[in-house]
């Protein structure tokens, strides 16, 4: 009797084993919380789960991770606005915003972005929760999302297209499960996540018959627009302009202004008269060229010389080696505020990225305590801050297309873009341009804003601009509802 009940609890281990090895293709664990946002206390509900991606004969070959937060105490949720959270990569999980923007849970940094030890999270005071309920969303191999038929094809889930289309099926099955066709609905992305939902605008509305009221852009990709050679050059240089004002090596004039009232004199420089200098290329004479390089010197912080070896086309990598080389550092190229140490000072380009570094320090400990300790949520399976997604299908990217046919054809939805000013990665005039190029008619800019912010990729490290950030969404999201019985208008 001893030994068989010793064999029974040795087969029961190593169930419970394989159980925690692998991820379940439908679940949800569910947890009760509160917290204060902006003063008012509020309970939640936390919806840590997994939904299916189907083939064509409803065969799950794929689970999708989420985590849904749904404000306690709302009897009617038809008014009740749903935020769709997505972070880019391609293959990175929600984390990033998930814990440290709009959710409402925080993890331990400092002020400024920084970590610190020991590791930990705390409470969100300035999450949008208090006005739209959030899903965060972990695509194919990102967080505990996993292929679960190894016959499926990498294809089905590796590409622009290939993403929107099956997130666009998971989404609507998601609305449904929650009964949320009725709310106002929004995509919220950052990074790769901007293409993502750029595209997902259009595809929604197309062939899932879901309309939105609002797409929110955070530190925008270039969505398929096409941006090479002359035009790639000139919309870098205020980005340089910003990081080296933050570094103080601009000359005495600039650096003495705020960075916001410097750039615009930037800007119009880049593409008044740096852009059709750049497109005369050889034909310049070396005046011409000398007095290009003078005036890119100065807003850019770098040496007439290495300018004038580059014929004017300095790459971003340069810049993050060159800007400080002198004082023996390299700056961040997704936060140009921190700073990295090199092997040596020659060289084009650094030996790592300082902010990245710094980012999965302290990210990588408190998604996965917050995982198993706040939301219940146990398992040995790998959370994956990045996860194998390659090789990914970059061809035919027309999102930027896709989001500005989805807003002409959808007179309710709005287009907000929020971008930091020291991001070398997606930079804020990259951003701007995308505007310009995505409505050449003019005739979408009442329903689009732009938003900039005094920190990089992820802005919302920088605690004034957390708050800053979640109340320009918390703004946005209030004007994009229209008043109740009001047709909208073009």
């Amino acid at each position: 009797m001893k030994h068989l009940l010793s064999t029974l609890v040795a087969i029961a281990i190593c169930l419970l084993s394989v159980a925690q090895s692998t991820i379940p293709a439908d679940s949800v664990i569910i947890t009760t919380h509160e917290t204060s946002i902006k003063g008012k206390h509020i309970n939640y509900t936390a919806y840590k789960g997994t939904q299916p991606v189907w083939d064509e004969d409803g065969k799950p070959i794929a689970t999708v991770d989420y985590t849904y937060y749904e404000r306690d105490g709302i009897d009617d949720r038809t008014s009740r606005p749903l935020v769709i959270s997505f972070n880019g990569g391609p293959g990175s999980a929600s984390v990033w915003m998930q814990i440290a923007y709009t959710g409402p849970t925080l993890l331990e940094i400092d002020d400024e972005g920084y970590p610190i030890q020991p590791y930990g999270i705390k409470k969100n005071p300035y999450s949008i929760l208090d006005v739209a309920d959030i899903v965060f969303v972990n695509p194919v191999n990102t967080g505990y999302s996993r292929i679960l038929d190894k016959e499926a094809k990498k294809s089905t889930f590796f590409g622009v297209n290939a993403d929107i289309k099956y997130l666009a099926e998971w989404i609507n099955t998601f609305v449904t499960r929650q009964n949320r066709w009725p709310s106002p609905k929004y995509l919220i992305g950052e990074s790769y996540g901007t293409t993502r939902v750029s595209g997902l605008a259009l595809e929604l509305q197309s062939n899932q018959w879901m309309y939105l009221n609002g797409v929110i852009l955070v530190s925008p990709t270039d969505l398929g627009i096409e941006r090479g050679g002359p035009v790639a050059v000139a919309l870098r240089l205020p980005y340089f302009a910003a990081t080296a004002w933050f570094h103080k090596v601009l000359p005495a004039d600039l650096q003495q202004k705020d960075l916001t009232a410097m750039l615009p004199e930037v800007e119009q420089y880049a593409v008044d008269e740096f852009l059709p200098a750049l497109v005369k290329g050889g034909t310049l004479t070396q005046a011409e060229k000398q007095a290009i390089a003078t005036k890119v010197a100065r807003y850019s912080g770098l040496p007439e010389k290495v300018i004038l070896q580059n014929n004017l086309d300095v790459s971003t990598s340069l810049f993050w080696k060159e800007l400080l080389r002198d004082s023996g550092y390299t700056v961040g190229r997704l936060d140009s505020r921190y700073l990295g140490i090199d092997r040596r000072d020659a060289g084009e380009r650094p030996d790592f990225n300082a902010e990245l570094t710094s980012w999965l320090h302290s990210f990588t400990p408190a998604i996965n305590y917050y995982m198993r300790n706040e939301l219940n949520f146990k398992t040995d399976v790998k959370y994956n801050m990045f996860g194998p997604v390659h090789p990914w299908d970059r061809s035919d990217d027309r999102t930027g297309e896709n989001l500005r046919a989805a807003m002409a054809q959808n007179p309710y939805l709005h287009l907000m873009v929020q971008s930091g000013y020291y991001d070398g990665a997606c930079d804020y005039f990259n951003a701007k341009y995308n505007m310009w190029q995505m409505d050449p008619s003019g005739r979408l800019k009442d329903r689009t804003s732009f938003v900039g912010y005094r920190s990089g990729h992820m802005m919302y490290l920088r605690k004034e601009d957390l708050e800053k950030g979640n109340e320009d969404i918390r703004n946005f999201i209030k004007a994009s509802i229209p008043e109740k019985g009001l047709p909208a208008k073009y």
